[in-house]
């Protein structure tokens, strides 16, 4: 069976690591994962020249929303976020589903983290969407606040949050300082976007979550660290994401978070020149 990363850009991703670490672990030697570049408008013809052999893809930016648009049924969930980042192949037809809401709880909870009663999301892309999702998901029940450089372009997250259900309130980036009296800060912006709010989130009291796992850490992980806040990173998100792809492309529970984690990390570092 086939399995594979798509995407553009999609040559950083680390998804052909975790996953094939998990088909080793799991005994699945006729299983392979691959990687392909593919941009928004090749999707359509991409999923139609797929053989039987194909049980599933994992789908980075910028697909998640077309994903949405080609599957033959759509998840609940990934309907109200409005974003698929798994296609699962059942029957013939094309599954779409969302597992960044899980891996997003999940790393929450396995740092701790939990509930938090106030959240700041920074950006307002897919992943904002899903971090929104994670957390109500987590029992937030208090308005979440949104900050980003131009309100205009919140269009997507806040019909999100209205098919979610939950209140959501609009910032600018600029009124940073003023906003993150919060028990979370999640940094959904891309490597380097948040840097120059490092030090007002660091003085704040709150935990971040940054999506961002290379390079790591980031500037404003150390920030908050330093000080003794908790911070989460990019990449247990991207593993308990991956780890639940695994479970729906293979159609087994018992999944080697372990053998992921472990292949995960020691890319990452390889990456980085510590290993």
């Amino acid at each position: 069976m086939r399995a594979a990363v798509l995407g553009s850009p999609v040559a950083h991703s680390l998804s052909p690591v975790l996953h094939t670490a998990a088909y080793t672990a799991m005994g699945l030697d006729e299983w392979s994962y691959g990687m392909h570049e593919c941009a928004e408008e090749e999707l359509a013809a991409f999923l139609g020249g797929l053989g039987d052999e194909w049980a599933g893809l994992s789908l980075t930016m910028p697909l998640k929303r077309r994903a949405l648009d080609l599957a033959d049924t759509v998840s609940d969930l990934s309907r109200r976020v409005g974003g698929a980042n798994t296609l699962v192949r059942r029957g013939g037809d094309w599954q779409a589903h969302n597992t960044d809401v899980a891996g997003i709880a999940e790393a929450l909870t396995e740092a701790g983290v939990g509930a938090p009663r106030s959240a700041v999301i920074l950006g307002a892309g897919a992943t904002a969407a899903s971090a929104l999702a994670a957390l109500v998901s987590l029992g937030l029940s208090s308005p979440v606040t949104v900050l980003v450089r131009d309100p205009r372009r919140t269009e997507d997250l806040v019909a999100a949050a209205r098919r979610i259900g939950h209140p959501l309130e609009v910032g600018t980036l600029s009124e940073a300082g003023e906003r993150l009296d919060v028990d979370l800060v999640v940094s959904s912006l891309p490597s380097g976007a948040a840097d120059r709010y490092a030090d007002l989130v660091a003085a704040s009291r709150a935990d971040l979550f940054d999506v961002v796992y290379a390079p790591w850490p980031t500037r404003v992980a150390a920030a908050v660290a330093a000080r003794g806040g908790r911070v989460v990173g990019g990449f247990p998100m991207l593993l308990h994401q991956a780890v639940e792809q695994v479970r729906l492309m293979t159609g087994v529970d018992d999944v080697p978070v372990k053998a992921m984690r472990e292949a995960g990390e020691a890319e990452l570092a390889r990456r980085s020149g510590g290993g």
